[in-house]
């Protein structure tokens, strides 16, 4: 398995277990008992003329491999059982989304944009808020609470306290988790706790913004003791949305909860007071799912404008190589007529003609003036 890339050097983990339990795995393989040796791999050249790319959490076959050197050649990659592209992540399983409920104050629409994000995945998705002790109990309540409305069962951890980890062990146990959040919230100092050896570098929240500074900077695997993986992604305070708006309704759970009990009157509904509509607007969400569905089909609206101006003007290379862009004329209007075409129009126009034009001596005149 794949666990690290840097540059064009992928760092791959061989000598796996032998017992097929883990969803995603070649046959054979387990993540229970993974420990092996560390490979330092290229890309075969092959791979690359394909087209082919070697991602996180890619299952290889590698070849030549120099045992002294700890060295090795990608030859082959296994089909993929899901793909993530922001991060990019093969065969991940499940989502650890990790927000904090102090320092950085917990935002209820910077969460539901990461849900959202997370949920699109398709991938299962676990809820865990840190700092619980930087906040009271009935705030804890208050969060637990209004998350069991949105669909979600949170983990309230803080990492300095190993008891509250546990459910978070059996959670992440025999998984590859990626794990996604913001930055600040505790993502690399959760991993720190959970393999010590990863040693990750942490950084206190900025006093000034009240958010965190970006601490990683790729996408790496790290294994967990008990088994399973975990993949660190940078943090970003801002999720990209790629979605169609018909597809949004899907990433929220208070949705399909309602859907299952009863279908909309129409099979296009957008879910905002439309005729026979099963949703309604009575859940905590909704004025955030409008926000987020006029975005979408903002977005929408601006892609389809940029595709119709590109296919108005085409573009031309001058004499020194600058690329200039005309605009394309409208087919047809301004093509010159050929001469073959004119004689046949006028050899079909002159059985309309008047009488007077008949006398013409010769109709080959006639064509000639008109020429």
């Amino acid at each position: 398995m794949v666990v690290e890339i840097q540059a064009n050097y992928y760092r791959v983990r061989l000598n796996f277990g032998l017992s097929p339990e883990f969803r995603g795995t070649p046959q054979g393989a387990s993540l229970e008992s993974s420990r092996g040796t560390d490979l330092l791999c290229y890309r075969r050249s092959r791979l690359k003329k394909i087209g082919q790319q070697v991602m996180v959490g890619d299952w290889v076959r590698v070849e030549d491999p120099d045992w002294a050197g700890g060295r090795g050649a990608i030859a082959a990659i296994r089909s993929r059982q899901t793909v993530l592209d922001r991060p990019p992540v093969a065969n991940a399983d499940q989502v650890l989304l990790m927000f904090a409920l102090a320092e950085p104050d917990l935002d209820p629409q910077q969460l539901s944009r990461f849900l959202v994000k997370a949920e699109s995945t398709q991938l299962q998705v676990c809820l865990c808020l840190n700092k619980k002790d930087l906040v009271s109990t009935r705030q804890c309540e208050y969060w637990r609470h209004r998350l069991h409305l949105w669909g979600y069962a949170p983990n309230l951890v803080t990492i300095k306290s190993a008891a509250s980890m546990e459910d978070l062990h059996q959670i992440l146990k025999s998984h590859i988790t990626v794990i996604s959040g913001p930055s600040g919230v505790g993502k690399s100092s959760l991993i720190n706790q959970l393999i010590p050896q990863a040693d990750l570098r942490t950084s206190a929240v900025s006093g000034k913004l009240g958010r965190g500074r970006h601490t990683t900077r790729h996408v790496e695997l790290f294994e967990l003791p008990g088994g399973g993986f975990l993949a660190d992604t940078p943090g970003f305070n801002q999720p990209d949305l790629d979605l169609d708006p018909a597809q949004l309704g899907e990433c929220f759970p208070e949705i399909r909860q309602r859907l299952a009990a009863q279908r909309c009157q129409f099979n296009d509904c957008l879910h905002r007071d439309e005729p026979g509509c099963a949703v309604g607007h009575d859940w905590d969400r909704y004025e955030f799912y409008l926000a987020l569905l006029d975005e979408l089909m903002a977005q929408q609206e601006s892609a389809h404008q940029r595709r119709d101006e590109e296919n108005n003007f085409k573009i031309k290379v001058g004499e020194a190589g600058q690329i200039q862009h005309e605009p394309k004329l409208q087919a047809k209007k301004y093509r010159r007529v050929s001469r073959k075409s004119r004689k046949q129009s006028l050899h079909e126009l002159r059985y309309d003609l008047p009488e007077s034009v008949d006398e013409l001596e010769n109709i080959e005149d006639f064509e000639a003036d008109w020429d």
